[in-house]
């Protein structure tokens, strides 16, 4: 096991810059996430740890190390791709023993090895079969497995879910957390599926053009997103932003006049006129009872039940404004409804139009 350390890693392909001045780093036995939208740079970050690319500019360690110049066979990391790779032509046994007979382990040391990885994997009674035989989620178990016999100083996970269904894809994830407690691997993931970076990581970077955004403990970056890419990114629904103009009365939204906390008057100091874009999510937004004075009135136009909850769709009248609203499942409304919503004045956020960063809170 080792530490990993990124510093000012640029990675530049012609005109094309893939990622710019990349620093971090993974603390032994962690596990962090790289996280954004396609093109982000997060692979490409992947590729050059384990030294399927090169670095234009910056320095890499891993257990404290420099290793801008170590081919990849001799940086002892292993990574699983998106596609399983997995050598057809061998048996379940055999792929998960290849990486061992590579370097030479005695036939002992890998007999003993392949069953625990494939007992904790789920997959000893798959061991003598070939991979056409086995189901997606059976193969990507084997690749992890694979990756995991040979006892690597650094794990690198491309995308390793994506190919797998739903319910796959949660049980795999379960089991992967699981075996990572169990077995304590540096490992660097790499998805664009928001719920795997919240429910998998200790730490998660977050990127954008090649830039990093924010990093920090899944919850922390939630609760406390840096800017408005952040925070519509971490969150499903994402988080709901809209412009508002401050006056003396409060936020005008859309014809609407929504009140705005003294906590953010005082501290953002607004004046009259001033736009801002405000942020709250889903389930932020409460349905008023009859008779209060709403904040604003939402007109329904779409419903989706979801089991456990609704989600409403809905716009502000006259405007472009849509917003997504969390209910309970016994809400019986339907589109074309109108409903007064109340903001929950602690869960909002104020974003700066122009560059996007967080002013508030």
């Amino acid at each position: 096991m080792a530490n990993v350390r990124l510093e000012g890693i640029t990675r530049q392909f012609e005109e094309f810059t893939a990622i710019e001045d990349i620093s971090f780093e993974v603390p032994d036995g962690q596990f962090w996430v790289l996280v954004g939208p396609s093109g982000c740079g997060k692979s490409t970050i992947l590729r050059t740890i384990a030294g399927l690319d090169w670095a234009t500019e910056g320095n890499l360690y891993i257990e404290d190390t420099l290793v801008n110049d170590v081919p990849a066979r001799e940086r002892d990391v292993a990574m699983v791709f998106q596609n399983y790779a997995l050598y057809p032509h061998m048996t379940v046994a055999d792929n998960l023993s290849f990486g061992l007979r590579m370097r030479n382990v005695d036939a002992a040391t890998i007999k003993q090895r392949v069953e625990v990885v494939a007992r904790s994997l789920d997959i000893f009674h798959l061991l003598d079969r070939k991979p056409k035989q086995l189901s997606g989620g059976q193969q990507q178990r084997v690749a992890l497995g694979r990756a995991i016999a040979r006892k690597p100083k650094v794990f690198l996970l491309d995308e390793p879910l994506s190919n797998l269904d739903a319910q796959l894809r949660d049980d795999t994830r379960a089991q992967l957390k699981q075996l990572h407690s169990s077995v304590g691997i540096t490992t660097i993931y790499v998805t664009h599926d928001q719920v795997e970076a919240m429910t998998l990581a200790d730490q998660i970077v977050v990127l954008k053009g090649g830039r990093i955004q924010q990093m920090g403990a899944p919850q922390d970056i939630y609760a406390k997103p840096a800017n408005r890419m952040v925070a519509t990114f971490l969150g499903n629904p994402a988080m709901n932003v809209f412009q508002a103009t401050y006056s003396g009365n409060g936020w005008q939204v859309a014809g609407q006049i929504l009140p705005c906390p003294t906590a953010i008057k005082t501290q953002l100091q607004l004046i009259e006129g001033q736009t801002v874009e405000l942020g709250i999510r889903p389930e932020h937004i409460v349905i008023q009872e009859l008779g209060n004075e709403p904040q604003l009135r939402l007109e329904v136009n779409v419903v989706e039940p979801l089991g456990r909850e609704i989600l409403i769709r809905g716009s502000l009248p006259q405007s472009d404004i849509v917003l997504n609203v969390h209910v309970a499942s016994d809400w019986q409304g339907r589109p074309g409804d109108y409903i007064n919503i109340y903001l929950e004045s602690d869960r909002l956020f104020v974003f700066d139009p122009t560059t996007g960063n967080t002013l508030y809170p």
